[in-house]
């Protein structure tokens, strides 16, 4: 037996040796079986310090030699892939959130990291390295729509920290994907922290906010994230209690890093640093300001002060290269968890191409995103769905009928087949209806309006009327703000309310107006003149067919407001004010133009509840309840049932608060069981006497119903 093998081994003998020399030869940062941490110290301890701080930026430098290549982390992906060609183009966040669909927001955010690895692979297989073609993409925008002016509030998830949190950990988990050993792409939670307007002073403006509200309010979401695992953290630009975000190491790492346990990386908002000494004034220059910025917690910039500064800050022993190495650890982790130092054919998402991007199962994804975000705000006398048979003649109307801005709101990619308001009204009826189309009105004009004459000889007239992220929006991007970015008010712009009053007066026909806007808007100056009123948000590509789906009844309405709409503006307090007294559905107790929540059907639904709460919780307990959701009506539809807790009477308690939610779908005459679960943990506080969350024991009402300020069920229950 001993003799049989002799020669087989000596075969094998080279090949051992050749594996063996192989192995030796491999640097240990590019050997896929050693740990990852090893890896990357590995390729930290390998590089000068001039290649260190030369990986720093955002626009990051090759090092040939060691196989690094060139990468741009600049990239956006808020609601679709944005600035890098074709792509699908889902609606505008804020709509997203009106779904209050959180399982459907991961598959929208799968679908984007699936669409951006094709278009890496084929870029980096033609050897381009450019900006927006990559991995890192900065989003999701998770700040709390906190005062309806803002206007970048359309990026964001809406009013509530709950319901954000959910959403955005949603965003999180698709866009990163589930693979043990590589990330799909990496997400970033942004603008950390407390960060939400005034735009036009962004860059200087100071936020003051005390503990209760900063933990409770501000930074809520953000945890949540950081425990979905989230890959990235952006620092934002304004102050927090005068401190620049981007050097404030009490955020970047007493908070973020030692007590929330955060692994990934801290980019800065572009051009963050510069201002902390050219706006901010807080440091001297850029030298103090790059030496700031990393002992904080910083690793990436959005700029060139790190890149042009570090190496200074290190001569001038404000800093020191041990300290830039662990940034840079931090920051190249993430290079090596998208698998930029491994095999491409070992990486799970390497065979992504060109059929991946645009494809007919995203553009239907996108569709149904848009149908459930779409809200219906008024139908007097039922008057949608329309029967096609009855209506022979449509007009369509307005300034964003036909508007691209108008469909896919900021932070957009682009794409061949947007859908506007009037395609998709006019491909879903056959040719034999008479169809007509008129601008009738732009944003400015009160006196001339067109086509109000052919709306009165039609049987049914559409005003798709509203705003556009060119009037509201990020700074230098909405360029018709008056504002920076920002609303002054409420307002629609005054031509379209005189175009609706004109309208009214010349049609004596139904009319229904379609609202596309990314923020609360002072619908009362337009309703009296619509029959039914819907509210589209900036809907994607598929905006026009979903809106048609609802109008001709393919689909009941069942989005709902992330968002208080307010009587006036007068009822919110000042802009500048960061304190939540008096704002949102959680602390603002006044009449409002609809509740955070609210949204009409066209059919009904009933709630009978299966069990009774238990009268007494403790902290480790759950709260659950078991309901069934009947639909009474006269079509399938889908109803969200909203969980809301009322707390003891203790000072600065929340009025309510959105603790739970359930997106259920349910045939004409038939039911669907509902659980709604929360955890007795979910209801702490902030402590301010002891600097820390606590669970106050009282009494406890759970609301179950179809907005905040419905209530078909409730239970009382005690916490010990």
């Amino acid at each position: 037996m001993r003799n049989h093998f002799k020669p087989l081994l000596l075969l094998l003998i080279p090949c051992f040796y050749y594996q063996s020399i192989k192995a030796q030869n491999t640097p240990l940062y590019k050997d896929a079986t050693q740990p990852l941490d090893a890896r990357v110290k590995d390729l930290v301890s390998r590089l000068t310090l001039e290649e260190k701080v030369s990986l720093l930026g955002y626009n990051s430098q090759a090092v040939p030699r060691l196989g690094i290549p060139a990468y741009n982390w600049w990239n956006e992906g808020l609601h679709g892939v944005a600035r890098a060609g074709e792509a699908t183009i889902f609606p505008q966040a804020i709509g997203m959130a009106a779904t209050f669909n959180d399982d459907l927001l991961k598959q929208v955010s799968t679908v984007i990291s699936t669409e951006a690895r094709a278009k890496y692979n084929m870029a980096i297989q033609k050897d381009r390295h450019l900006q927006y073609m990559g991995l890192t993409f900065w989003t999701p925008n998770i700040n709390i729509f906190r005062d309806p002016r803002w206007g970048r509030g359309q990026e964001t998830y809406g009013e509530d920290p709950y319901l954000t949190a959910t959403m955005g950990s949603a965003f999180v988990k698709g866009l990163q994907g589930d693979d043990p050993h590589y990330l799909k792409a990496s997400a970033t939670a942004k603008h950390f922290a407390v960060h939400s307007g005034p735009e036009a002073t962004r860059d200087r403006f100071d936020a003051i906010v005390d503990e209760k509200d900063f933990r409770e309010t501000y930074l809520y979401a953000f945890h949540a994230l950081v425990n979905s695992g989230v890959e990235s953290v952006m620092s934002a630009y304004n102050r927090v209690n005068s401190v620049p975000n981007s050097i404030n190491k009490t955020l970047l790492t007493d908070i973020l890093r030692n007590e929330w346990g955060f692994k990934g990386h801290v980019v800065t908002d572009c051009g963050a640093l510069d201002d902390v000494f050219q706006t901010h004034k807080t440091l001297p220059g850029p030298v103090e300001t790059a030496a700031a910025a990393i002992k904080a917690g910083v690793n990436l910039d959005c700029s060139t002060i790190l890149q042009n500064d570090v190496i200074k800050a290190i001569n001038q022993k404000l800093l020191t290269e041990k300290e830039v190495d662990q940034r840079l650890f931090e920051l190249l982790r993430t290079e090596f968890k998208l698998g930029f130092y491994d095999d491409p054919n070992t990486v799970p998402y390497h065979v992504y191409g060109a059929d991946s991007v645009h494809n007919a199962s995203h553009v239907a994804l996108t569709r149904k995103v848009a149908q459930q975000s779409m809200v219906l705000l008024k139908n007097n006398n039922n008057l949608l769905p329309l029967n096609k048979t009855d209506y022979p003649s449509m007009m369509i109307l307005g300034p964003n009928a036909t508007s691209f801005d108008a469909m896919v709101g900021n932070y957009h990619g682009v794409s061949n087949k947007v859908i506007n308001f009037v395609e998709g009204i006019t491909g879903a009826v056959d040719p034999s209806t008479r169809i007509e189309y008129d601008l009738g009105v732009d944003y400015i004009d009160t006196t001339h309006f067109g086509g109000t004459w052919a709306a009165g000889n039609c049987s049914v007239t559409i005003a798709v009327i509203g705003l556009s992220p060119v009037l509201e929006g990020e700074a230098g991007d909405a360029f018709l703000s008056k504002f920076g970015g920002d609303k002054k008010d409420l307002s629609l712009p005054a031509s379209e309310i005189a175009f609706m009053k004109k309208l009214r007066n010349d049609v004596k026909k139904p009319i229904i107006a379609v609202i596309t806007a990314g923020s609360d808007i002072d619908v009362s100056a337009i309703e009296p003149y619509a029959d039914a009123i819907v509210f589209a948000w900036y809907p994607g590509e598929q905006g026009g067919n979903a809106f048609a789906d609802l109008l001709f009844g393919k689909i009941s309405p069942s989005g709902h407001l992330p968002v208080t709409f307010y009587r006036s503006i007068k009822d919110v307090p000042d802009y500048s004010d960061y304190s939540m007294k008096g704002r949102t559905y959680r602390y603002f107790n006044g009449p409002v133009q609809y509740p955070f929540g609210f949204g009409l059907s066209y059919t009904s639904f009933d709630y009978q509840a299966q069990q009774s709460l238990a009268k007494s919780y403790n902290t480790k307990d759950t709260v659950s309840v078991t309901l069934k959701v009947k639909n009474t009506g006269k079509m399938n539809g889908d109803e969200v049932v909203q969980a809301y807790i009322e707390y003891p009477q203790i000072d600065r308690m929340p009025i309510k608060e959105l603790k739970g939610f359930k997106r259920v779908s349910v045939s004409k005459g038939g039911e669907q069981s509902v659980i709604i679960k929360i955890p007795v943990k979910d209801l702490q506080k902030w402590d301010m006497n002891t600097h820390g969350w606590k669970t106050y024991p009282g009494n406890y009402k759970l609301v179950l119903g179809s907005n905040s300020q419905d209530e078909k069920l409730s239970f009382a229950f005690a916490i010990k």
